[in-house]
């Protein structure tokens, strides 16, 4: 019996730093006392942050203090394994796209394309976010601010795959921007040549377009010259006319051949690319969100009603604690010594 008895003074009693104890049923003793203090400042956090809740999603999103935001998501492909000859180490020898193996990626350029300058610049200008959100002063660099803020590029190494987001309160905003840093990317990457058969590819598309305007333009100048070699007023003109259209002739078999030829190496490369994975590719586009991103209002209001109800409870340990020491002689005797004694070493 004597063991229980001292097993239970242990459970429920702790020791000071003067070796007095404290009992923790006088602690739920206080907290009983004041329940009701207790329960109605409780219940004014909770009732106080329903309404908040409630006025922020009826006020407008720009003059509401917690708006609903939403956050579409492009996906694209990055294929690491495509660093032929060390590309693009030899590109960037600077370190800064330094993964933790010491080596650069194309993941890691496109995180750090990600967050460059001139990639928040182009967006705040095809947007115009300095007449979006009224910026008078410092445009550009509060305008890459703002960006930075909103936007967000991540790389899941597991599945390769690199994500845009951007966050706003507007939806059709967020999308449009999410969807317009994927172009920028994929031209980032064209542009720097990264990836030889897509860039192939576009050149071979723009050969052909050459070659297609220029065969187009020989045959209307060919047709032109026979309607005038045909005409009456012009007999005098005939050997000239017939020596320019051959030469014209020559000149447009000779931009059919090559058209022929550049049609042919383009379904080479398409099948080529058909065959392997780019270093860039786009797999899904944003999408206009349906459901908001944020905020969390029922979480913000379980949190607001916890953190009123911990600090609730502590004020009415503090107070009864001091209305304790107020009671109790001895205590404010010991205080008030304890005082002096620090009065009298300072002098």
């Amino acid at each position: 019996m004597e063991s229980i008895r001292l097993l239970n003074t242990a459970s429920v009693a702790g020791k000071t730093a003067d070796g007095k104890e404290i009992d923790l049923i006088d602690l739920f003793s206080v907290i009983i006392q004041y329940k009701w203090v207790i329960f109605l400042c409780t219940l004014s956090a909770a009732v106080a942050s329903i309404v908040f809740c409630i006025v922020s999603i009826e006020m407008p999103l720009d003059k509401s203090p917690l708006p609903n935001v939403y956050t579409p998501q492009a996906h694209m492909l990055i294929n690491n394994t495509a660093l032929a000859d060390n590309q693009l180490l030899q590109i960037f020898k600077s370190g800064d796209l330094g993964n933790s193996s010491g080596e650069a990626s194309y993941s890691d350029l496109a995180i750090y394309l990600a967050g460059t300058n001139s990639f928040l610049d182009a967006i705040a200008e095809k947007f115009d976010l300095a007449g979006r959100y009224a910026i008078t002063k410092f445009s550009r660099t509060t305008a890459r601010h703002i960006l930075e803020k909103k936007m967000k590029a991540s790389f899941d190494k597991s599945a390769g795959v690199f994500t845009i987001s951007c966050t706003d309160i507007d939806p059709y905003f967020a999308q449009s921007v999410v969807n317009f840093a994927v172009d920028y990317m994929e031209q980032r990457f064209l542009d720097m040549g990264l990836d030889q058969t897509r860039l192939e590819k576009k050149n071979l598309e723009d050969n052909i377009h050459t070659a297609y305007a220029s065969i187009v333009g020989l045959q209307k100048k060919i047709r032109a010259l026979e309607l005038s070699a045909s005409g009456a007023d012009s007999t005098g003109h005939v050997p000239s006319i017939i020596f320019d259209s051959s030469m014209l002739k020559l000149e447009l078999q000779s931009q059919e051949d090559l058209y022929a030829q550049l049609k042919t190496q383009y379904e080479l490369i398409k099948v080529k690319m058909a065959s392997e994975t780019p270093v860039f590719q786009i797999i899904e586009r944003a999408e206009l969100p349906e459901r908001k991103s944020g905020p969390a209002r029922g979480k913000l209001c379980l949190i607001t009603v916890f953190v009123v109800l911990c600090i609730s409870i502590i004020i009415v340990w503090v107070v009864d604690m001091i209305e304790t020491i107020r009671q109790n002689s001895d205590a404010m005797d010991r205080l008030f010594k304890k005082e002096k004694k620090r009065n009298e070493k300072k002098f």
